[in-house]
């Protein structure tokens, strides 16, 4: 509605309040005789001035602003020459990101109305949004701050991606696209890849808390090699759910491997700083979890043609290793077989000086009786008797002569 509708629609109202409150100075009949009561008084100056002015932008500079117990905001509005008190309802200001800093241009949308109780002057604020950036950049340069200052974004904390997870887990909308992209491509890359999906709100009050339980959930089950985190596309309110510190603290503590993809490339958030990988969109963070089987198929055939180049490496090693002991075992046997020689050789020069041949050898004789007993004395030979001669070469046969 312009302001001249506005002023039209209300001629009328303004007009019998004005009349009400001449008749009222004049001592109408029916009025009360001593005036108007205080209360009635600010129950009229509200309805006039809320029928007066529409609902509008206000622009001036945030000052003692507060956050009352019940959730209301109050705060005053001020420029060079003026200042105008501002109240904000609890279902309103839970909408705010952050509290204005002291002193920040802000725009509030509202209506003008009056305090009744203490007669106070105000703007109903319904909206408020900083000039610039806006709250939504100042609440996340806050947050992130705090986190930075914990080493929650540290790099180092950082873990790698299974390069062939065995189950994905997807937390977002279970009726989005965001899914449907994802399970394509993963049916396209990597089909026998489990998909375990967490359904949740990724957007509006409530989305936050939902989207940390839904990660905590997968943290409890250990059923997932990998957790992709995310949703499509959206306006900083949209998205604003994945810059809650309480999504930020839950993808700090997943023991799974996180991939944050939330909206477009050009998009960035709190969970993007946070995750141990940030994808630009959902289905880049598919193909981020999961091989594509063309390549894994690649990796196999080179994998097997190092495999068998290194099977023929060891066996032509052992081969090798095979002819020196062989070699080696030949030199220990002809070794032992030179001493057996040696040794039977020396035994056989023992047995040879011992023996009676070789003393027949080196020129002696032994005399055999008939029964080829040893004659050893003279007493064995009988004159006339007959004996053997041994020698080297043969038998000479003898007699005794006397």
């Amino acid at each position: 509605m312009t302001w001249d509708l506005f002023a039209a629609s209300s001629v009328a109202r303004n007009e019998a309040l004005a009349r009400s409150v001449a008749a009222s100075a004049r001592g109408v009949p029916g009025m009360p005789r001593d005036g108007w009561t205080v209360s009635a008084v600010n129950a009229a100056a509200r309805e006039l001035v809320e029928s007066l002015f529409p609902p509008m932008w206000v622009a001036g500079e945030v000052t003692n602003f507060t956050r009352a117990r019940s959730g209301h905001c109050y705060f005053s509005l001020r420029d060079a020459d003026s200042q105008l008190r501002c109240v904000m309802w609890r279902d309103e200001a839970r909408r705010l990101p952050t509290a204005p800093a002291e002193g920040m241009q802000v725009r509030a949308l509202g209506r003008l109305s009056l305090y009744e109780p203490r007669g106070e002057f105000q703007l109903v604020v319904s909206d408020l949004d900083a000039k610039g950036d806006g709250l939504w950049k100042l609440a996340f340069d806050r947050l992130r701050v705090r986190l930075d200052g914990e080493g929650l974004l540290a790099p180092e904390r950082k873990r790698p991606i299974p390069r062939q997870p065995r189950c994905v887990g997807l937390v977002t909308s279970a009726s989005g696209a965001a899914l449907r992209d994802m399970l394509a491509v993963i049916r396209r890359r990597a089909p026998w890849t489990e998909v375990v999906l967490s359904g949740c709100r990724v957007q509006g009050e409530g989305a936050a808390e939902e989207i940390a339980g839904a990660i905590r959930m997968f943290a409890r089950a250990r059923c997932a090699d990998v957790l992709i985190v995310g949703r499509g596309g959206g306006s900083v309110e949209d998205l604003w759910a994945f810059n809650e510190e309480v999504v930020a603290r839950a993808l700090a503590e997943s023991p799974v491997p996180t991939i944050s993809a939330v909206g477009h490339e050009t998009d960035f958030t709190i969970a993007d700083l946070v995750a141990d990988l940030r994808a630009p969109t959902p289905s880049a963070a598919a193909e981020a979890a999961v091989p594509e089987r063309t390549v894994l198929r690649r990796a196999a055939s080179e994998l097997a043609v190092r495999l068998a180049s290194r099977m023929e490496g060891r066996l032509a090693d052992l081969r090798d290793a095979s002819d020196v002991e062989r070699g080696a075992l030949v030199d220990v046997m002809e070794s032992l077989r030179k001493k057996r020689r040696d040794r039977v050789a020396a035994l056989a020069g023992r047995l040879n000086a011992l023996s009676p041949l070789g003393a027949l050898a080196r020129g002696f004789a032994v005399p055999l009786g008939n029964a080829d007993q040893l004659l050893r004395s003279t007493r064995d030979f009988v004159p006339g008797a007959s004996f053997q001669l041994r020698v080297a070469d043969g038998i000479v046969p003898c007699e005794v002569a006397k």
